[in-house]
């Protein structure tokens, strides 16, 4: 008897593309510090069973010239709610939003997530500016 693959390609990529609103920054004032951000209610929904998927992501990042706008970002991350995205797409995908919004030094953003079936993640996904 043969193994039917139940996750497709179609289930890893779900969410990766999607259109998300727009991060919000300002200019950053001052060099050489970090920021902390830690979002509680983060919610998502498994794509291949539809099911919510709950945690809390926690952003650490260096401002290099431009800094995150809260409001905007949690905007932004309310717009996962009814996401169908698997958990570490979800994470690595905030990460290159945050990235692409403000160029940072470096940043980190980890997803700690509550446990489904017995089971509970952490990913944690890194960036660092290269220098030019």
């Amino acid at each position: 008897m043969k193994n039917q693959k139940q996750y497709t390609d179609e289930h890893a990529e779900a969410g990766v593309h999607a259109s998300l609103p727009d991060i919000e920054t300002w200019p950053n004032q001052y060099p050489g510090y970090e920021i902390e951000i830690v979002l509680p209610e983060f919610t998502s929904v498994c794509p291949k069973t539809g099911l919510p998927d709950h945690g809390t992501l926690r952003l650490v990042y260096t401002p290099r010239e431009r800094c995150l706008e809260l409001k905007s970002l949690k905007m932004y991350m309310l717009a996962y709610r009814n996401l169908g995205i698997f958990q570490e797409n979800a994470v690595n995908r905030f990460l290159a939003d945050v990235v692409k919004a403000t160029d940072p030094v470096q940043a980190m953003v980890e997803g700690d997530f509550a446990a489904r079936g017995g089971i509970s993640t952490r990913v944690t996904a890194t960036y660092t500016r290269k220098k030019k």
